[in-house]
């Protein structure tokens, strides 16, 4: 009978020792983009550049942290004259403001590999906290995080003076990503 204690007890053990904490990020799968109406027709783009450092344990997911931080500049419009005209003062103003932040606070697990992620998002000076609803894919050690994020231009002064009503490019604009990290 101890025989059989001691190998419930082992087997019980065996997936706390197999945890994985998934913190380094892979930029070459990784991706986000957005997604907004202009003149009533979705529009699509990406950033080229961004960085990320996060920390993940799906055993311990009120623990996690993570910090993303979006080079403006590296907007892709799909066309180099957007870009130009995007990465302007009266949209990104990329030359005074040359990254957005997102610095999580907190993470709630809502099953099935579902997530809500608390946190500030800094665009132009201007800081909202927001809900980021998340899911997590673990393919052994990699794992995908993936989720969108809708925000109002306005809140963050994104197309100012002329571009500051919403009749020509909507107020809403979603956010959309894919993280992909190694674990240890």
């Amino acid at each position: 009978m101890n025989r059989l204690a001691f190998a419930l007890a082992l087997a019980a053990a065996l997936p706390a020792a197999q945890a994985v904490e998934y913190g380094t990020v892979r930029p070459e799968r990784s991706a986000i983009g957005f997604a907004y109406q202009q003149m009533g027709v979705r529009m699509d783009g990406r950033f080229r550049k961004f960085t990320a450092q996060l920390s993940f344990d799906p055993a311990r997911p009120a623990a996690a942290r993570a910090t993303i931080d979006v080079e403006l500049a590296s907007i892709d419009t799909g066309s180099a004259e957007g870009d130009q005209e995007v990465a302007g003062k009266p949209w990104f103003d990329s030359r005074n403001f040359p990254t957005a932040r997102f610095v999580s606070t907190g993470v709630k697990a809502l099953g099935d590999n579902r997530y809500e992620v608390a946190g500030q998002l800094t665009i132009k000076g201007r800081t909202q906290a927001v809900v980021v609803p998340a899911s997590f894919t673990a393919q052994g050690k990699d794992g995908m995080f993936a989720g969108s994020l809708s925000i109002r231009r306005g809140d963050f002064a994104i197309g100012e003076g002329a571009w500051a009503k919403f009749d020509i490019v909507a107020n809403d604009v979603r956010i959309d990503f894919k993280i992909a990290a190694s674990g240890k």
